[in-house]
C-alpha cells in the first residue's frame, strides 16, 4: 500500500537550500605549542606563540551560527549575536563547495536581528511570512545547523506560546539581553541553530531561532520575522536602520532595586550615570533639550508604562523620528510631564 511522503520532505527541499552557515574569524597570534602551566594545585595547559617573540598572526574560527537567504541577490538574516563582534570577519558557507565574504548591514540589539550581505546571482532564497496571523499550537519546523557540524538539521513542533519575554545571554561575550514578542516552540532549537529559520507548513519564514532554556526540554523561542522586515526595508531604503535617539543612560528598575534605594516606584527607567565622569544626559541630545535630569525616573512614553517586559528601549523603537514624544516623569516624588522631538541615532 502506498504511503504519502510527510510534507517535512518538501519543506526540507524548499527551504535547506537557502540556510548556511555564518562562520566568524579573527586574525589572532599563531599558535605553535603548548605547554604546561601549575596554578593553585592545578596544572593548565596555556598556548605557545612565536618563541622569537615576533607575533605571527593567522585567521582563526572563533564562532559561528546559521542564518538564511531571503533574496535571489543575496540579502541574509541572521541573530545579532552571532555577528556581534565588530571587529571579526564573517563568512557565509552556501554549501561545501560554495563559500562568500559576507558584509554585515546592519546589527539591531534590541531586537536580537541583523542583516547580511552576500554576491551572488540566482542564489536559493525563503520567502518571508506574515508572523502577525500566527495560530497557537500551528505546526512549525526549525532549520539551522545545531553545533556548526549537522548542516540542513530539521525538527518539526508546535507553536506552543506567544508574545513571549525572556532575559538571554549571547554572543562572544555573552552579554544579557532581554527580549520580548518571541514565539515559543517545541521544536528542538540548538547552540548552532540561532539565526535560522523557523517556518510555518508552506515553507515560508515565520520567525528567527535565537534562543533555549537550558536544562529545559522542547522549549525554544523565535523573534517574529516581521521585527526583520522592517530593518530590510530601511536597509534598502536609507543603507542602514534608522533608530530614534533619546539620548539618555539608564536602568530599568525591579522591585528588589526600588527597595534597596528606598525608590517611590517599582518599574520604570531610572536615569543614571553608568561610570564616574559620564553624563547620564548626552549633551545637546533631545532628552537634554527636554530638560530631563539624573535621578529622574521614567514611568511612560507616549502613554505606555514602562516595565521590564516593555522596556524603553522597544518603546523608542515604535516612535518616529521629529515628532513629538511624550514622557511621564518621576521628579523628587512629583510627576511632571516633558515632551521630546527625537532625533536619529548616529
Amino acid at each position: 500500500m502506498f504511503k504519502p511522503k510527510s510534507p517535512i520532505v518538501d519543506i526540507a527541499k524548499k527551504v535547506c537550500p537557502a540556510v548556511i552557515t555564518v562562520i566568524v574569524s579573527k586574525d589572532l597570534p599563531k599558535v605553535e605549542d603548548f605547554y604546561s602551566f601549575p596554578y593553585g594545585g592545578k596544572e593548565y595547559i596555556m598556548p605557545m606563540t612565536n618563541k622569537k617573540g615576533e607575533s605571527q598572526m593567522e585567521s582563526t574560527q572563533i564562532g559561528g551560527g546559521s542564518g538564511f537567504i531571503i533574496s535571489k541577490d543575496g540579502y541574509v538574516i541572521t541573530s545579532n549575536h552571532v555577528v556581534a563582534d565588530t571587529n571579526a570577519d564573517y563568512t557565509v558557507i552556501i554549501d561545501p563547495k560554495h563559500k562568500l565574504a559576507a558584509k554585515v548591514l546592519s546589527r539591531n540589539p534590541i531586537n536580537d536581528i541583523a542583516i547580511l550581505k552576500i554576491e551572488g546571482k540566482n542564489l536559493p532564497y525563503i520567502e518571508l511570512a506574515n508572523s502577525d496571523n500566527i495560530d497557537l499550537g500551528e505546526d512549525v519546523v526549525a532549520n539551522g545547523n545545531p553545533l556548526g557540524e549537522f548542516n540542513d538539521t530539521l525538527s518539526k513542533g508546535i507553536v506552543s506560546g506567544l508574545s513571549r519575554y525572556i532575559t538571554a545571554y549571547g554572543g562572544m561575550d555573552h552579554q544579557m539581553q532581554n527580549l520580548r514578542g518571541l514565539i515559543q516552540t517545541d521544536a528542538a532549537i540548538n547552540p548552532g541553530n540561532s539565526g535560522g529559520p523557523l517556518v510555518n507548513m508552506s515553507g515560508r519564514v515565520i520567525g528567527i531561532n535565537t534562543a533555549m532554556i537550558m536544562g529545559a526540554q522542547n522549549i525554544g523561542f523565535a523573534i517574529p520575522i516581521n521585527y526583520a522586515k522592517k530593518d530590510l526595508q530601511e536597509i534598502k531604503k536609507f543603507g542602514k536602520i534608522v533608530m530614534p535617539f533619546l539620548g539618555v543612560k539608564y536602568v530599568l528598575l525591579s522591585e528588589e532595586m526600588a527597595k534597596a534605594n528606598k525608590l517611590p516606584v517599582n518599574e520604570g527607567a531610572l536615569v543614571v550615570r553608568e561610570a564616574l565622569g559620564e553624563p547620564p544626559v548626552v549633551k545637546g541630545s533631545s532628552a537634554d533639550l527636554a530638560g530631563m535630569k539624573e535621578f529622574d525616573i521614567i514611568t511612560e512614553c507616549n502613554g505606555e508604562k514602562i516595565s521590564k517586559e516593555n522596556t524603553l528601549a522597544s518603546l523608542l523603537q515604535k516612535c518616529k523620528i521629529g515628532t513629538e514624544t511624550t514622557f511621564k516623569v518621576l521628579r523628587d516624588g512629583q510627576e511632571i510631564m516633558l515632551k521630546a522631538t527625537l532625533s536619529e541615532k548616529a
